[in-house]
């Protein structure tokens, strides 16, 4: 099956195929007429099966098909989700996507300043995609009003709920006008994401994918016994005889992720550390070098990033 057999319109078409997406996954096969339709969909799966455009690509449609606001803009359709880096892929998707439509989409989110969020709020924003507290600071400072929201999404629910944004993600859905279209997506179900489900969906169309292979079954894994004072100089040697594009590298600590990144540069061996003392623009720019490949090796603090 092709996008162009879900009923989708030709500039989103245009846009997937120079994307090179041409054939859905399953969950996008399933949830897009859905979403089309206008119906409240449910989706069962997890990151990495395509659940971004699952959800994007009906937001964008229906939108673009539906009424037009004067200017200046109102927000007309809200994506909630946990995380920083998450809120910028999916506007990243968001503006791909829709290149050729007549929309404008934004993201905000904490740890940097707010100036240049507001000021592109005040320019006027049909989509935003948003993090939980952000989102609450400038509802509380009047920047945004949720009262003209025409589809909301929910992404990565029961993230929200680990992470500790349920009583903010529940204030938030209080804020919403009772008509709506809306789209929740979550990897497992708890009660918790159960209550907002039966609270938030009116007759939804559930959508479940089977989850991705593990990784016993997608990744080559392979067990080195070293002391403590010899792992940098393993993990080197690795480096120079492999032929690895892209490495991430996990560490206990974030002393611990300076260190190795401090070593690695030393043996002329690009390398950055992201974790949770770095600024959200130094993040933002070791994951954009990480991901341009400028710089080879990501050194992650585990527990605390």
């Amino acid at each position: 099956m092709q996008f162009k057999e879900l009923g989708i319109i030709e500039p989103i078409v245009k846009a997937l195929d120079q994307q090179h997406y041409q054939h859905p996954t399953p969950i996008q096969e399933q949830a897009i007429p859905a979403g089309i339709q206008g119906r409240d969909v449910l989706g069962l799966a997890q990151t990495g099966t395509g659940k971004t455009a699952a959800f994007a690509v009906p937001t964008l449609q229906n939108l673009s098909q539906g009424r037009r606001t004067a200017h200046p803009r109102v927000i007309r359709s809200l994506i909630l989700t946990p995380t920083r880096e998450l809120a910028i892929q999916i506007e990243d998707s968001f503006e791909a996507y829709g290149c050729y439509l007549p929309l404008k989409s934004t993201v905000i989110f904490g740890g940097v300043g707010q100036s240049s969020q507001v000021k592109a709020l005040k320019a006027g924003v049909d989509i935003l995609i948003a993090t939980p507290g952000r989102l609450k600071d400038l509802i509380s400072q009047g920047y945004i009003s949720l009262s003209q929201i025409e589809i909301f999404i929910l992404d990565e629910a029961d993230r929200m709920l680990d992470m500790g944004f349920i009583h903010d993600v529940r204030q938030i859905i209080k804020m919403l006008p009772q008509r709506k279209q809306t789209m929740l997506f979550s990897a497992t179900m708890p009660k918790e994401i159960v209550q907002i489900v039966n609270q938030l969906l009116v007759d939804p169309v559930q959508v479940k994918v089977p989850p991705v292979s593990s990784t016993v079954g997608t990744v080559q894994q392979s067990v080195y016994f070293v002391d403590r004072s010899h792992k940098t100089d393993l993990l080197s040697d690795l480096l120079k005889q492999e032929d690895y594009e892209s490495v991430l590298v996990f560490t206990r600590t974030k002393h611990g992720a300076d260190k190795v990144v401090r070593e690695l540069v030393k043996r002329r061996i690009t390398a950055q550390a992201i974790h949770g003392n770095k600024s959200q623009n130094a993040r933002q720019g070791a994951l954009e070098n990480f991901k341009t490949k400028a710089t080879r090796v990501n050194r992650y603090c585990f527990p605390g990033y």
